[in-house]
């Protein structure tokens, strides 16, 4: 089965709007034409850094710009957008007056993980889906400021191997495949449900000095292996590469770590709430998973200014719930409730 066809079919088992379709495919457009763009790499000259940054204050890579200019212009013409707001925009993107208008706003990071792209370690694209009441005569960041319970899709493509694009409506997680003889994704993983206990985690282990106690207890527990407080072995990975880390827990369960530190905290974390955590809190959520900031749900933190940064840690339900009461331990020793 075809993207589209997957599309299709679902909008007659669950009566979704046909605008929405029209976005996502879109979307799985412009992930085909990043996905075209990074193929020849070094021999596209699309490799290395420019001298601008964004309004993170982050260097950006050429393919950053490439990739945000894809999504641009593979999705303004769509007619179902009132306006688009991406990790590489300083403000948000108004749809084209030559273009019709409609309810939905797409969020996107174009291509997360870019600081491995020239050393061809797998990268991706991020994207949420919002619903607006009605069409704006005009939009401004109030109108997009919302939680991320309100998402109605969220997804990512991965370009690795193969290139996948993993999309929820909020009916379940799937997977598709890019068939290059045919220029189509086409379904491989249907339901993706995530274990709800976990074998190995992901986390940045040189940032273990600026780690809050409960992290570097449940990070010290997992290490310790089968003599220590948890009884068995752990796996540590870390790629640097939000969408890679996120597609393994998918896949086979673990759990990912960003969490607030010494460093971070003054930012509030360091992974963008509206186009990085909240999409892929929804994506685990649909399979089973859970998206925690350590100290609440992902998809409930209200959102107070576009490039808002939080926490996160996601994962397999028992581990996001055990990272959880570590917090709530350690606050209360901090308040002196407990001892």
């Amino acid at each position: 089965m075809t993207y589209i066809q997957f599309l299709l079919d679902e909008r007659r088992r669950e009566d979704s709007d046909r605008d929405l379709l029209t976005l996502l495919h879109s979307v799985a457009t412009a992930c085909k034409a990043v996905s075209n763009s990074l193929k020849n790499g070094a021999l596209a000259d699309v490799l290395g850094s420019l001298e601008t940054e964004n309004i993170q204050g982050e260097t950006q890579k050429k393919l950053d710009v490439i990739a945000n200019d894809i999504f641009l212009r593979r999705c303004e013409f769509s007619g179902v957008l009132a306006a688009m707001v991406s990790e590489e925009m300083d403000e948000i993107y108004d749809i084209p007056s030559q273009f019709p208008k409609g309810r939905y706003v797409l969020l996107f990071d174009p291509l997360d993980g870019s600081s491995n792209i020239d050393i061809n370690v797998s990268v991706g694209s991020i994207f949420s889906v919002l619903r607006l009441p009605g069409i704006p005569d005009e939009i401004t960041y109030e109108t997009v400021l919302r939680p991320g319970v309100e998402q109605v899709a969220a997804g990512y493509a991965l370009y690795g191997p193969s290139t996948m694009l993993v999309l929820s409506t909020g009916n379940g997680v799937h997977g598709f495949t890019l068939d290059g003889s045919i220029g189509e994704f086409r379904l491989t993983h249907r339901n993706i449900v995530m274990p709800e206990n976990a074998a190995e985690f992901a986390i940045n282990a040189s940032r273990a000095n600026w780690w809050e106690p409960p992290v570097q207890k449940y990070v010290a527990d997992c290490v310790a292996g089968e003599h220590g407080p948890r009884g068995r072995y752990f796996n540590m990975r870390w790629i640097a590469s939000m969408v890679a880390e996120v597609h393994r827990i998918l896949l086979r369960g673990g759990v990912f770590l960003y969490p607030i530190d010494e460093e971070n905290c003054a930012s509030g974390g360091k992974l963008r709430l509206l186009y990085e955590a909240n999409p892929m809190a929804f994506l685990v959520e649909q399979a089973g998973g859970a998206g925690s900031t350590g100290r609440a749900r992902i998809l409930e933190v209200a959102p107070v200014s576009p490039h808002q940064r939080v926490p996160v840690i996601l994962g397999s339900t028992n581990e996001v719930d055990l990272i959880d009461r570590l917090h709530v331990e350690y606050d209360l020793r901090t308040v002196g409730i407990i001892a």
